[in-house]
């Protein structure tokens, strides 16, 4: 078990031997794990303070300026800087990483405030910009280290809660932006998740598999680009589709994959999302269960969906 921020702050230290990297803060390294770097290179961090703003202006004018920046903050927090984000980064095409940590309502106990469950979709408007969610530490890791050498701009969401750790094993080449990943093969329905729904998607699938259903699972961490050769062939394959994210259901991945699926096929989807609300403060398992996010609710989708076939 591990949390997805940590892979993030183990990926700025593996870039570290390229100098164009350089880490901006708002006043929340220790969180977003950022701090690791801060510590080794303090040379090539800027605290901007709480200013989140001025941290994706800061960083738009070093990426002007041929470096490669990282700004971190919590999620919700990003969303202040979405003008800068959009006048100051997209649209002139510069390559800031944006990494927003703490999101969805996994976070628990801030409360709804602190529960960024609409970041991915806002994100995902804008022109240029790559948009992910990881669902362990090793492919966040992985691929915080491949947007270095990305020449458009991206958001990053990471949790802050441990998750189970789906990638030891797994050969870093095979880990790639805009692909998703197969985690699992069946034929009568296909789940499609990011985050922290990837492991919660797989213990469905368990369940699924003692019902003799047989679910293919895919971790469809980046949302845009969305991989759509893969939407294709697991719709070709299963019929239905079940996308899971802790996030609204409108806009974010389930979003896309409908938006994509409106367009070339008659193929059933169910969404597994947060609805069309807000969350609560309690622990990260009471809010998955709350919000039905939890693994019982994604096989009762499952099954909706395959009635649908």
């Amino acid at each position: 078990m591990a949390a997805t921020r940590d892979g993030y702050g183990q990926a700025l230290l593996e870039l570290a031997d390229n100098e164009k990297v350089v880490v901006l803060e708002a006043d929340l390294g220790k969180s977003t794990k950022s701090l690791h770097f801060r510590k080794a290179y303090p040379e090539r961090t800027i605290s901007c303070g709480i200013g989140e703003q001025n941290m994706l202006l800061v960083a738009a004018g070093m990426a002007s300026s041929g470096y490669i920046p990282f700004a971190s903050t919590f999620a919700i927090f990003t969303e202040r800087a979405f003008e800068q984000m959009r006048n100051g980064v997209a649209r002139p095409g510069l390559a800031v990483h944006l990494c927003g940590s703490h999101g969805g309502t996994h976070t628990g106990t801030d409360g709804s405030s602190a529960q960024s469950i609409e970041d991915l979709a806002i994100f995902r408007t804008l022109p240029n910009v790559t948009v992910m969610h990881p669902s362990d530490e090793v492919s966040t890791r992985i691929l915080t280290k491949r947007l270095a050498t990305s020449t458009n701009a991206s958001y990053m969401r990471t949790a802050r809660n441990k998750t189970p750790v789906l990638y030891d094993d797994t050969p870093e080449d095979s880990i790639q932006i805009g692909k998703g990943l197969e985690l699992k093969n069946g034929s009568d329905v296909a789940i499609v998740a990011c985050g922290v729904l990837v492991s919660e998607s797989l213990k469905a699938a368990e369940m699924l598999a003692q019902e003799g259903i047989q679910a293919t699972v895919v971790d469809m961490h980046t949302i845009k680009p969305l991989d759509t050769d893969l939407i294709n062939k697991v719709a070709e394959r299963c019929g239905c589709i079940v996308t899971a994210e802790d996030h609204s259901i409108i806009g974010g991945l389930g979003g896309a994959v409908a938006e994509h699926l409106s367009l070339t096929t008659t193929t059933p989807l169910e969404r597994v999302g947060v609805k069309d609300r807000f969350g609560e403060s309690g622990q990260s398992d009471e809010m998955l269960e709350l919000m039905e996010l939890s693994a019982p609710h994604i096989a009762k989708a499952a099954r909706r969906a395959m009635q649908r076939k």
